[in-house]
């Protein structure tokens, strides 16, 4: 009998949680239309040379779509001609072959980056509206595209040893044979002892590289070798991730920011000033307010750049998204609601969605408080269980909006994305 009393009580608490987690709805302010615009009207500062995009979540269509929707924006307004997503480098490099040279196909371009989240119509889309602009415009208007993650050996692997193929064949050999078992499908199978030697065997690629570079130039242009080098920072990268489990996190977006300034570096020699990137609000965002603990690449960005990076971040009222069933790989739907005052000050809008821009929401006294008091906002990953809707910790980061931002790209219904496997 106790026992039962104890769990029709657990299922009391439970359900009580639920229920105040979804409460605590915030009022709609007076004349809200007049603090935001449409996405292709936004306005970013002349002086900004990073634009970030968060996304609440990585399985809502609305939040892939914005990709396309901001990045055509910067690229018409900003004269932005890079986007780097958060997805891998050398997968980003067949998306940029693709682009630029018609090589394959949107869709195995997209297929090559090897994450799950993207293998949608949306990014398809995206992709081949990249291609479609590049073939209209001047070649010092093209689009360039990158990815600026480190989470995958085989393409960078492959680019790194295509290259050895062309200025030192011999090399080429040994370095093949000495990099065989690493790969993509082996990655999470390498011993302790293997990635140690895989790290020996890439600061020996790099130090190659950097011994060499006058006799590799002569038989490569200075961007192959550039990419070369590039390539072997990446595997490196992934393999001090395996290395550091405990610090991965950390790490990660230390690597992130690091691999993100190497791109303006190597772009704004080609008189590209300014990039755009997309990836999750709890990479965008300037706080590392993430209750994991980690410093986040949009506060790497902040502390490096300053006002000349402009953070958007992303929040929904309602989302309908897919996302992988707790670790399983198994994809399911899950249904959250999101309240806080911030999205419900714009609940009367009719637009799904729309951009605040915070200087602008500053005309606002309401409004004012708002974004310059914690808020719970929406941060999602491609990991979700039911269960985690009981309390909203598990499904939001509270932050300060406009210490995290520069506005915020509110969308009130979101809908989910069906993953192409």
């Amino acid at each position: 009998m106790t026992l039962l009393k104890n769990g029709i009580s657990l299922i009391a608490v439970i359900s009580f949680t639920v229920f105040i987690s979804g409460c605590g709805k915030g009022e709609p302010i007076d004349n809200a239309e007049e603090y935001i615009s449409t996405v292709d009207t936004m306005d970013i500062p002349d002086d900004v040379e990073v634009i970030g995009l968060g996304e609440a979540t990585h399985g809502n269509v609305e939040f892939q779509e914005l990709k396309q929707q901001v990045f055509e924006t910067v690229v018409k307004r900003e004269n932005v001609r890079v986007f780097v997503l958060e997805g891998d480098f050398g997968g980003g490099q067949q998306i940029n072959n693709y682009i630029l040279n018609g090589e394959g196909s949107a869709e195995a371009a997209v297929n090559s980056l090897d994450y799950s989240i993207y293998k949608t119509e949306q990014m398809v889309d995206l992709v081949e509206w990249m291609h479609e602009y590049n073939k209209s415009v001047n070649d010092d208007e093209k689009i360039r595209f990158y990815g600026n993650d480190m989470q995958r050996y085989d393409l960078s692997k492959k680019g790194l040893l295509d290259y050895f193929a062309v200025v030192d064949k011999e090399a080429a050999n040994q370095y093949s044979d000495q990099l065989k078992h690493v790969s993509n499908e082996t990655m999470r199978d390498l011993t302790t002892e293997q990635l140690e030697k895989v790290d020996e065997t890439i600061d020996d690629i790099l130090q190659d590289l950097q011994s060499n570079e006058a006799k590799y130039l002569e038989h490569s242009s200075s961007d192959e070798f550039a990419f070369a080098t590039a390539y072997a920072q990446n595997m490196k990268q992934r393999t001090q991730l395996f290395l550091t489990e405990e610090n991965y996190t950390h790490l990660r977006d230390q690597y992130l920011a690091e691999n993100l300034q190497w791109i303006m570096g190597y772009e704004k020699e080609r008189g590209n000033e300014k990039v755009f990137f997309s990836g999750h609000n709890g990479h965008v965002e300037k706080t590392s307010a993430s209750p994991a603990g980690y410093k986040s690449m949009g506060n790497y960005l902040d502390e490096v750049f300053g006002t000349k990076y402009f953070a958007i971040g992303t929040d929904f009222i309602n989302s309908k998204f897919q996302a992988k069933n707790g670790g399983s790989g198994n994809r399911k739907m899950f249904t959250v609601k999101n309240h806080n005052d911030l999205v419900d000050a714009f609940s009367e809008i009719e637009q799904n969605n729309f951009y605040v821009d915070f200087d602008k929401s500053l005309e606002s006294d309401e409004l004012s408080e708002i974004i310059s008091s914690e808020q719970k906002m929406a941060n999602i990953g491609d990991d979700f269980q039911t269960w985690y809707k009981v309390l909203k910790m598990f499904y939001t980061i509270e932050m300060v909006p406009d210490q995290a931002y520069d506005g915020v790209i509110i969308v009130k219904d979101a809908s989910p994305t069906e993953v192409m496997e």
